[in-house]
This record gives structure tokens, C-alpha cells and sequence, in this order.
């Protein structure tokens, strides 16, 4: 089975927002997420990812549900575990939903959501999305620990986060991306299905191969930024060959 891509497009919504943010539903706005979203589906994206933040400094809820009607392909909500967006999870209802940690003075998510930290608070939360037929995905390092208590609180899926390997350089490459085959074999074995994110470019994006049993990368602030060059459907199509020569 080839490598899947999810597509994130919060950082369209994070332009509109740069001027457009206290009238994001204008008919002036621009650039429009949905428009970015189907795109991204015509270069090859096989999800949407977006971030409904707390702040809501970039998608906003009218994003979300606009996503959802508009736009036939699987959308993949993160999401922080808070009642608020459990709340609007259960009125959205995406195909999947990835649990992140969220502080309002992080420019992007910066970590993996501590599952043995908040271990019944996202055993909860887990069991109530899937009762309303939502696989859930949890955002965690590339930890043995978080990876077993994963397990344990029944997630359908990890998003193993890549930051560490991407900010990496020279020799302590392969450090890490040992360490992201330990935790993906781990969950794996745990029956979740394993994908990843957070930093993921087109130049490192081959030195991924190395890490077994991934389903989908999911990408946005390259693709993005490739995008302002050569187009959002020609940047996507971009990374989907690219991805092509994954095999495990």
C-alpha cells in the first residue's frame, strides 16, 4: 500500500487572518481554505488536515464546516482535549481526529501530547469520538512509554512527531530516525497504525524511508511555502512523487 499525504492547510487560514481577522467571513477574504483544500486534492492529497485552535487564530469554526460539506475526501481534525472541541468534533464529525497538546504562546504545536500525563482525561475523551464513529489519532513523540499508553487508552492511530528528526543535522540524523523506527514498530505491534509529522520537507523527506510502517505523513508548512513558488496542486504533486519511493 502506497504512502498517503495529508495535506495541512491552516497556514492559508493564517494569511486570511493577517488581514482578514475580524471579518474572516468577508466575501473580500482571501486566500480561502476550502479553495486550498480542493487544490491540494487535485495535486494528489489523499486528506485535509486542519487545526481549530482554541484562539482560533487561523481555521475557524465556519472553515471547518465549510471543509466538511464542500470537499469529498477524508478530513482530519486536530484538536486540543478540551471539552469545547470534543464538543465541536461531535458536530463536525471528520473521519479522524488527532489529539495535540495546545498553548496559546506556541507559534506551532511543539510537542507530543503526554498520554500518561493526562492518561484518563484522553481515555475519555478517546472513547467518546469513537462512539460517534471517529478514529483517533494521538500526537506523541516518538516515546516507548507514550506509544504503550497509547495503546492502552484504545487509539486507533499514533502521529508520531517528527520535530526532533527534522531539526536534526549531520550525524545525530540516524539517532533519530532510529528512534522513530523503535516507536512506529512499537505501535505497530500494538495493532495502531502508525503515521507522522511536524517539520517534514522536501529535502528530508527520503530519510523517512528508513522508518517502517507508515501509513500517512501529514505536511503543511512546506507545502505551503513551495506553494507561493510554483502553485498549491504543482506543490502537493511535488511531495506525493516524492513519496513514491517509500516501500516497507
Amino acid at each position: 500500500m502506497s504512502l498517503l499525504l495529508g495535506v495541512n492547510i491552516d497556514h492559508i487560514a493564517t494569511l486570511r487572518q493577517a488581514r482578514y481577522a475580524h471579518m474572516p467571513t468577508s466575501p473580500n477574504s482571501e486566500p480561502s481554505p476550502h479553495q486550498a483544500g480542493l487544490d491540494a486534492l487535485e495535486g494528489g492529497a489523499d486528506s485535509l488536515t486542519i487545526h481549530v485552535r482554541a484562539d482560533r487564530r487561523h481555521m475557524q469554526d465556519a472553515d471547518a464546516y465549510e471543509i466538511r460539506e464542500k470537499i469529498k475526501v477524508p478530513l482530519n481534525l486536530e484538536m486540543g482535549v478540551t471539552e469545547e472541541m470534543v464538543g465541536l468534533a461531535l458536530k463536525l464529525k471528520p473521519e479522524y481526529v488527532c489529539l495535540v497538546p495546545e498553548t496559546r504562546e506556541e507559534i506551532t504545536t511543539e510537542g507530543g501530547l503526554d498520554v500518561l500525563g493526562r492518561f484518563d482525561a484522553t481515555r475519555m475523551v478517546v472513547a467518546r469520538l469513537q462512539s460517534a464513529g471517529m478514529k483517533v489519532s494521538l500526537f506523541i513523540n516518538p516515546d516507548l512509554k507514550q506509544v504503550e499508553a497509547a495503546g492502552e487508552v484504545c487509539a486507533d492511530m499514533v502521529e508520531l512527531h517528527t520535530g526532533c528528526f527534522s531539526n536534526a543535522q549531520g550525524d545525530l540524523v540516524k539517532g533519530q530516525v532510529e528512534r522513530l523506527a523503535a516507536a512506529a514498530k512499537e505501535a505497530h505491534l500494538s495493532g495502531m497504525q502508525v503515521n507522522a509529522g511536524h517539520g517534514i520537507n522536501y529535502q528530508n523527506i527520503t530519510r523517512l524511508f528508513d522508518v517502517p510502517h507508515l501509513a500517512e505523513l501529514n505536511i503543511g508548512h512546506s507545502i505551503i511555502a513551495r506553494s507561493t513558488r510554483i502553485g498549491l496542486t504543482a506543490a502537493v504533486r511535488e511531495m506525493k512523487e516524492l513519496m513514491a519511493g517509500y516501500s516497507h
